[in-house]
């Protein structure tokens, strides 16, 4: 079971909630857009989380981005492994 202070967020102190966001990386030759992802989200401030296997599925998508040298890469999170 989840206490409050678990539910509060480290930055601001509002309260977090499952959501998305827009994750965004530059790599230098290019960026990559990836929207939808799904993450922890803080109501009050927009701070998020992503947890591990998310990150992992982004983690992923920046790398293909980055060996096809996209300029620009726009996707939408699908949950692919």
């Amino acid at each position: 079971m989840k206490t409050e202070s678990e539910d509060a967020c480290p930055v601001c102190g509002g309260v977090k909630e499952s959501g998305e966001t827009t994750f965004t990386s530059e790599l230098g030759f290019g960026v990559v857009v990836i929207r939808h992802v799904p993450a922890t989200v803080c109501h009050q401030c927009g701070a998020d989380w992503l947890s591990d296997p998310v990150a992992a599925q982004v983690e992923s998508i920046v790398d293909d981005a980055r060996r096809k040298r996209s300029e620009v890469e726009v996707v939408a999170f699908s949950g692919r492994t």
